[in-house]
């Protein structure tokens, strides 16, 4: 009777500290889940930031280089064809000279003829900006062009202007479509040199040509 009293009164008192040990394991296991959550886990396969920071300084140093030979490149090709475009043309291609500078019926001639078929495509002489691109007296159309060295080109009675004032115009590129206006016999292109500027002397445009490398 005795012996089971006491067996008794141990399993009560065992009961208790069992629960308070597994309590305290529980809340051990609390606080290291809470610890986890609290520290951010990196994962195994990493770099350092200093690495990162590196790598990408890489890749922009990478880029700005292939930019460089890229701008160098283009540069390169711009130069070239630079070098390669004409510096001067005849403002007709294939026309004939059909009447020169100089006295001509008891006038003076103050510039070139050059004949061509209606229409044929008229080029500005060297580069330079339009000054004047309309009607003109005796030109019926005209176009003024001013060049870098300060002459001015003068293009008349063509058909149709196809350039306004203050365009840049190339060598070789096409201002004028050639035609038979104003006091005009047949279709032709009246070309002239005002050496220094409208208000200049009108000289003779076919040494002014040879200078620039154009023969008739």
């Amino acid at each position: 009777m005795a012996g089971g009293l006491v067996a008794g009164v141990t399993g009560v008192t065992g009961a208790p500290q069992a629960a308070a040990e597994q309590g305290a394991v529980q809340d051990a296991q609390d606080a290291l889940f809470a610890a986890d959550q609290d520290v951010e886990l990196l994962p195994q396969a990493s770099i350092s930031v200093a690495e990162a920071e590196a790598r990408l300084a890489e890749v922009a140093a990478s880029r700005a280089a292939r930019a460089e030979a890229a701008a160098a490149e283009a540069a390169a090709a711009e130069a070239a064809a630079e070098a390669a475009r004409p510096k001067a043309v005849l403002p007709v291609a294939g026309a004939r000279l059909t009447s020169g500078y100089g006295g001509r019926w008891g006038t003076f001639h103050y510039g070139i003829d050059l004949a061509a078929p209606m229409r044929t495509p008229e080029y500005a002489a060297v580069d330079g900006v339009v000054l004047r691109a309309g009607a003109a007296s005796g030109f019926g159309l005209a176009v003024y062009i001013l060049h870098e060295n300060g002459d001015v080109t003068v293009y008349g009675h063509m058909d149709q202007i196809l350039v306004e004032p203050g365009q840049y115009v190339e060598a070789g590129e096409t201002i004028a479509l050639l035609g038979n206006r104003g006091q005009s016999t047949g279709p032709h292109l009246h070309f002239e040199v005002h050496e220094g500027g409208v208000g200049g002397d009108r000289i003779n445009p076919l040494p002014w040509l040879r200078e620039r490398g154009v023969d008739i």
